[in-house]
């Protein structure tokens, strides 16, 4: 958790605020087909509730923050650029939103997918977009 101390008190971000901020910025990066999250966020998503900081993991040290990203690349995408925007992304996104030093953001790529698995990420990727927007 990063705290910080402002003139009227303490602010507290949890690592999982974090996480869905830069899991949210990540999907939206072209090239990226999916996140790659392990055996949690699988029962997640079986029990029905999206889990927004999917393969993303966050340590935190007072202000200062590293992010890991998992992903599943498109093919035909370049894994560079594609690696370099969500970088970008998510130190800006997470600076801007929250305050804290993103030291570091580390990509990892974990799978690619099909071309015509690609499409179906994509409508997926969308839906699960969508359902965040009318939550909120």
């Amino acid at each position: 958790m990063a705290v910080y101390t402002k003139e009227l008190g303490t602010v507290e971000i949890s690592d999982d605020v974090v996480a869905a901020i830069a899991g949210l910025v990540t999907l939206e990066i072209k090239g990226v087909a999916n996140m790659s999250g392990g055996v949690v966020d699988g029962i997640t998503e079986v029990i029905g509730r999206k889990n927004l900081a999917k393969g993303i993991k966050v340590k935190s040290n007072e202000r200062d923050v590293t992010i890991d990203a998992n992903i599943v690349i498109n093919y035909g995408d370049s894994i560079p650029e594609v690696s370099d925007n969500i970088q970008r992304k998510i130190k800006n996104d997470v600076e801007k939103y929250t305050g804290l030093n993103v030291v570091g953001v580390n990509v990892h790529v974990v799978g690619i997918s099909q071309p015509e698995e690609a499409k179906n990420q994509q409508a997926s990727r969308e839906d699960t977009l969508q359902d965040v927007v009318q939550t909120t």
